[in-house]
C-alpha cells in the first residue's frame, strides 16, 4: 500500500508498501531525544539509538520528509530518494527542485527506485557520514544494514507514522541545527496562521478526509499526519470518524460503502490522483450518498503532486501546497 497517497492508496499503481502519513499539531516524540557530545549528538529511534558525528556533510535521505527538511535547513543531501508518484521524470518533487535551484547548489544523486530494499550500493557510493530515515518504513534488518554503512537515524516508534514537525526537528537534531529548525517551523506556522485568519469559516467545521481507490474506500483517523494541520486551520474531527473506525488500521481503516451515509461531517476531502477519479467519486451512487457529497460539500485535492505536497506535509512541500488545499477546503465549505 502507497505512502502519502501513498500513505493510504489512492492508486494501485503506486510501489511503496506502507502506510503514509502523520500528525502534524503533535509535540516532538519523546522517543526522539538526543545528547549533545563532543562526538555528536546521540539520537534514540526505533531500533536503538545513532550517533551522528558533528557537523556531517555527506547526507543521504531515505523515505518522505528528510530530504525536503535537509535543504530547508541549507544542508543540500549529496543523495536522495526517487519519488514514483508523484516526482518528474527523474523522480524529483517540485518543491525539492525549486528549493535546490533557488539555493544554486547541483542536484544531488537519485537514488534508484528500490520499493522493497533501500539500494545499498547506491547508497555506499554516495560515502555518507549520516543515512536520515527519520520518517520511513525500513526494517530493523535494513537498519543494520545500513548502519554498516554510516549512522542511520530511523524513524522514533512506528513505520511511516512521524509527525511532519518531528522530521523537522530529528533532522535538525542530526544536523547540529536545532534552531534553524525552530525557525523553520515557526515561519511556517506563521503561513498556516495566516491562513486560517483569512479563513474564518473553517473554524469549527467538521472534516473528513477520504480515498476511494480501486474498490476501496478509506477514511483517515484523526492521528493521521495528514490531519493535524488541518486542524491547525480550523476545522474539527468530524465525529462519525471515531465512531465508524473498525481498528483494522493506526492511521486509516477502510469503510463498506453500505455505510457511506454514516460518515456526517461537513466537509469531506478526498483525495483524486486524476480529475476522473475526482468526478467519479461526486457522481458514484456509492459515494453520493455521504451527506457532505449529496450537500454539495466535497472538496477534490486532485493530482499526484498536490495530494503528496500535503500527505504529509514536508517543511517544504507544505508551503508549496497550501494555497491550494486553502482554495479546496474554501470552496467546499461555501
Amino acid at each position: 500500500m502507497p505512502r502519502r497517497m501513498k500513505f493510504a492508496a489512492i492508486t494501485a499503481t503506486a510501489v511503496t508498501a506502507a502506510l503514509l502519513l502523520a500528525g502534524c499539531s503533535s509535540a516532538s516524540s519523546d522517543s526522539s531525544t538526543d545528547a549533545a557530545s563532543a562526538d555528536g549528538v546521540t539520537i534514540e529511534h526505533a531500533f536503538g539509538e545513532t550517533t551522528v558525528p558533528t557537523d556531517p556533510k555527506n547526507v543521504v535521505t531515505l523515505g518522505w520528509g528528510s530530504t525536503d527538511a535537509s535543504i530547508a535547513l541549507g544542508v543540500i543531501p549529496v543523495a536522495i530518494p526517487f519519488d514514483s508518484y508523484a516526482g518528474d521524470e527523474d523522480g524529483v518533487l517540485p518543491w525539492v527542485s525549486d528549493a535546490i535551484d533557488k539555493a544554486g547548489a547541483d542536484m544531488p544523486t537519485i537514488l534508484p527506485d528500490s520499493p522493497d530494499d533501500p539500494p545499498y550500493e547506491a547508497i555506499a557510493d554516495a560515502d555518507p557520514d549520516v543515512i536520515l530515515a527519520v520518517y520511513s518504513g525500513i526494517t530493523e534488518e535494513q537498519y543494520e544494514k545500513l548502519s554498516e554503512i554510516a549512522p542511520t537515524v530511523a524513524y522514533p516508534d512506528q513505520a511511516w507514522s512521524t509527525p511532519w514537525r518531528d522530521v523537522v526537528t530529528t533532522v535538525g537534531e542530526a544536523l547540529g541545527k536545532s534552531d534553524e529548525a525552530k525557525t523553520v517551523l515557526s515561519d511556517i506556522d506563521a503561513q498556516i496562521a495566516q491562513k486560517a485568519s483569512e479563513h474564518p469559516e473553517f473554524k469549527g467545521k467538521t472534516l473528513a478526509a477520504v480515498a476511494d481507490s480501486s474498490g476501496t474506500f478509506y477514511v483517515y483517523k484523526k492521528n493521521d499526519p495528514r490531519m493535524g494541520f488541518m486542524f491547525d486551520l480550523g476545522f474539527t474531527n468530524a465525529p462519525a470518524v471515531d465512531a465508524l473506525a473498525n481498528g483494522d488500521g493506526t492511521f486509516f481503516y477502510t469503510l463498506s460503502y453500505e455505510q457511506l451515509d454514516k460518515l456526517d461531517a461537513d466537509v469531506v476531502l478526498n483525495y483524486a490522483t486524476t480529475q476522473p477519479e475526482a468526478d467519479a467519486f461526486t457522481s458514484s451512487p456509492q459515494t453520493a450518498v455521504i451527506p457532505a457529497v449529496a450537500a454539495g460539500h466535497a472538496a477534490q485535492l486532485v493530482g499526484a503532486q498536490n495530494i503528496s505536497a500535503v500527505s504529509p506535509p514536508t517543511a517544504l512541500s507544505l508551503p508549496w501546497g497550501l494555497d491550494n488545499l486553502v482554495d479546496t477546503l474554501a470552496a467546499a465549505t461555501k
